[in-house]
């Protein structure tokens, strides 16, 4: 039996590379992610705070910690979605991201909704 928690938020990621604002010949790569939340849970929930852990590919670790997203602290139902976009700058044509948002239950649970793992590349750059 694989009953979920009250408290789910499911995270899904899409990604894109944005060449007119990159420049790879001064190492500038810039990526845009579209984030959908889906509260999956039983109680409505409030998205607190993100962090995210970038890294390159070469090796380099970018922390980033805020509250809310896209200066939004969306509040969901249970079955409502919050879609949002952003983006990363890297210096590498390739790298991942990964990270948690803090939220809070109506009954005042906070708890973490992870964010898997996702790459960030430039096309035909991954085979």
């Amino acid at each position: 039996m694989n009953e979920k928690s009250p408290y789910t938020i499911d995270v899904y990621v899409q990604t894109r590379f944005v060449p007119d604002q990159s420049v790879p010949s001064e190492n500038r790569y810039v990526f845009a992610y579209t984030i959908t939340l889906h509260n999956a849970g039983h109680l409505p929930a409030r998205l607190l705070t993100r962090h995210w852990v970038i890294t390159d590919a070469n090796g380099k670790v970018e922390e980033v910690r805020g509250d809310g997203v896209v200066g939004e602290q969306p509040w969901m139902r249970p079955g409502d979605d919050f879609e949002y976009t952003s983006g990363a700058v890297l210096e590498t044509a390739v790298g991942t991201m990964h990270g948690t948002y803090e939220m809070v239950a109506d009954d005042g649970t906070r708890f973490e909704a992870p964010i898997p793992a996702f790459t960030l590349s430039i096309p035909r750059t991954l085979h």
